[in-house]
């Protein structure tokens, strides 16, 4: 069993016309074992951004707080709020910069780009390598009945309600085809 499956995990991050959802699962369990029914993925980092860590409970934790400092630096520094793209660089570096002992994280970062006001949703693998996309992105122990689930539901130009709809019943969907992620969901809509 792969490390990124020990605590399991499920996050999709999804656009619609100018909105965008991520959500989670709520499972914190070690392998077969659960331990926890309320443990979310999916950090605030702004009232547009959000970001999700499957993966390793540690390391998501570990992760967000670094980014989260380094977020704070940028905001201090720069005097202006921080774009979805900008966090996504920031992440994506803070995760290649321990390529040979990585973070066991995959994260998803979705959110709204103040200027454009257009959605914005990206994951990237544990070295940081970014994949941004124009519809959907999933990550966690559950990928390939997340990825039928959206590519069967998602559609172009869904408004706020389709869009609520249309993740929750791809993350439920999912969850329940997965036996080391679930206990319900969380959705975090912008």
């Amino acid at each position: 069993m792969s490390i990124l499956a020990h605590n399991g995990s499920a996050v999709i991050g999804m656009s619609g016309k100018d909105c965008a959802a991520i959500a989670c699962d709520l499972r914190f369990g070690v392998n077969l074992q659960t331990i926890s029914t309320d443990f979310t993925k999916v950090y605030s980092l702004g009232p547009r951004l959000y970001v999700g860590f499957p993966g390793l409970a540690t390391d998501n934790q570990t992760v967000f707080q670094r980014l989260q400092f380094r977020k704070n630096m940028y905001e201090l520094r720069e005097n202006r709020t921080i774009k979805p793209q900008t966090i996504t660089t920031m992440l994506s570096n803070l995760l290649y910069e321990r390529r040979f002992g990585p973070y066991f994280v995959e994260p998803v970062v979705a959110g709204i780009d103040h200027t454009t006001s257009k959605p914005y949703v990206a994951c990237m693998d544990l070295i940081g390598c970014v994949c941004e996309a124009n519809d959907f992105v999933v990550s966690g122990t559950c990928t390939e009945q997340m990825y039928g689930m959206c590519e069967t539901l998602w559609e172009e130009n869904m408004d706020s309600k389709e869009l609520f709809e249309c993740i929750s019943q791809c993350i439920l969907n999912a969850l329940n085809r997965d036996a080391i992620s679930g206990w319900g969901a969380r959705v975090y809509l912008m």
